[in-house]
């Protein structure tokens, strides 16, 4: 364990969030002197190697690394811009000290884009966007340029949307096969919760009428069903639920209506075709990788020809917006794995591509798997990066979203490419947070965006049992949300 000592309770996100990125193998703590003292009274001694110890006073900071120097930075801005001059001077610290640069420099949140996304709506300049990611934030060429790209293009692709009288809806499925080694989000195997899908689906349905009554007048754009796996549903589960969301909601308008159905073992040509039929206009099939030996060891029961079966199939049925997600940085793979990878999608050419840079979630059984394996199974590169960037190109694809996320492999970030006119409008939605997303089910997320760019939020909990039970408190928190 890493410990970052500071004299006084701020920034201790951002240190956490740059002393991980520098060194992403450690666990980290920041240590106020108040938390000290509580940890002290505890009798809560955890073994640790101190790596800096940081003292901010009203003139000046100072970051003493062990065994190493000490930096000293006089501050120049006023109180309420000193956490932009705190987190450059310690990436430069930190950048010196272990001798490397990173690719996003100190930038710490998940949605870089959105920087360059204000300020082109402000009027800047692309000179003026490059200045404040590359000298302010200390951000690669590649970077800013890819940032910048897809800021441009997500502009353009949302300036259809309703922003004022306007939003999408979110419905979750939070059943799966099996749990990804990966994985963090809110599922339940299949198989042990099959007894209660159905009444799952009657609560959904029953948030689904009193949301419509909470949306009246409101223009909804886009629609995502996701999870979880949604094609855990039997066919007729899944007609149910689509039938009962078209008779509450007005889909005259909606640009875009997305099923993830991701997992191949939970294809079927019924599923597909109830899909199909009711005008569903995107879906996933997702590999993640087309190594045999790591599906295996990810907990993926599909095979890879499995994979390009349920691709095939879609294609049959007659879709022509189909995504697939891939992996990078998965246990043992390498760049001759990933290349393999992206040969075999390539084949197939589906309409788009999400690349996604692996994440250690506290929540998955990943962080058991690196315990006992070690961090240097995890390995993501530029090369793997630039594998995956440039057979989306060979497929015609341009970047058209982006977001990073906590502990992720490299340092890097999730990419999505697609063809012309195929890009996942929603995707970009839940990044930029740029209109409301109202959310149905366990475990999911309503966030409202007012006018003034405020966003207020309430969740629905995530365990199935508890949501079936307080169903009514669910819908309440919407009303007062939206009242």
């Amino acid at each position: 364990m890493l410990l970052v000592k500071i004299n006084e309770p701020k920034w201790e996100y951002d240190i956490h969030s740059l002393v991980k990125a520098f060194y992403p193998e450690r666990t980290v703590k920041v240590m106020t002197p108040e938390r000290e003292e509580v940890m002290r009274e505890k009798g809560v001694c955890e073994p640790a190697q101190e790596v800096a110890e940081i003292t901010v006073s009203a003139e000046e900071v100072t970051v003493s690394f062990s065994g190493a120097h000490s930096q000293t930075h006089r501050w120049t801005e006023p109180e309420d811009g000193r956490k932009n001059e705190f987190k450059r001077f310690f990436y430069q610290c930190l950048s010196k000290v272990c001798g490397k640069e990173l690719p996003w420099g100190n930038l710490t949140g998940i949605r870089p884009t959105k920087i360059a996304m204000g300020m082109l709506d402000d009027g800047a300049s692309k000179e003026e966007v490059f200045r404040v990611f590359e000298q302010e934030h200390f951000v690669s060429r590649e970077k800013t340029e890819l940032a910048y790209d897809i800021a441009q293009r997500e502009r353009q692709i949302l300036s259809t949307l309703h922003y004022k009288d306007g939003y999408s809806l979110y419905i979750g499925i939070p059943f799966c096969p099996s749990t990804c080694l990966y994985c963090s989000f809110t599922s339940y195997p299949i198989g042990v919760h099959r007894d209660r899908v159905e009444r799952y689906i009657d609560c959904v349905i029953e948030e689904m009428k009193e949301t419509a009554r909470i949306m009246e007048g409101k223009i909804l754009d886009t629609v995502y069903i996701g999870g979880g796996t949604p094609t855990t549903l039997l066919p007729q589960q899944l007609d149910r639920l689509i039938c009962a969301l078209k008779e509450q909601f007005d889909f005259s308008t909606v640009q875009e209506f997305t099923v993830e159905a991701g997992r191949a073992d939970s294809i079927t040509r019924e599923k597909l075709e109830v899909l199909y039929r009711h005008g569903v206009s995107r879906i996933s099939v997702n590999p993640q990788t087309m190594k045999e030996e790591t599906l295996r060891s990810i907990g993926r029961a599909a095979t890879a020809a499995q994979t390009i079966d349920a691709y095939q199939l879609a294609r049959e049925c007659g879709f022509d917006n189909i995504n697939m997600d891939i992996i990078l940085g998965l246990p043992g793979e390498k760049e001759t794995d990933v290349q393999a990878t992206i040969d075999k999608i390539c084949e197939l050419a589906p309409d788009s591509l999400t690349v996604h840079s692996l994440a250690v979630k506290r929540a998955s059984k990943l962080r058991q798997f690196i315990e006992e394996n070690g961090m240097d199974m995890l390995v993501n590169t530029d090369a793997t990066m630039r594998i995956a960037s440039e057979g989306a190109s060979q497929m015609g694809m341009v970047p058209y979203y982006l977001y990073r996320q906590k502990n992720m492999s490299g340092n890097f970030e999730n990419v999505g490419y697609a063809k012309e006119g195929k890009a996942g409008i929603y995707n970009i939605l839940i990044m930029e947070e740029v209109q409301t997303i109202v959310a149905l089910g366990a475990g999911s997320i309503t966030k409202r965006v007012f006018p003034d760019g405020r966003i207020e939020r309430c969740d629905n909990v995530k365990d199935v049992g508890l949501y079936i039970e307080k169903l009514p408190e669910m819908i309440e928190r919407k009303r007062e949300l939206f009242a």
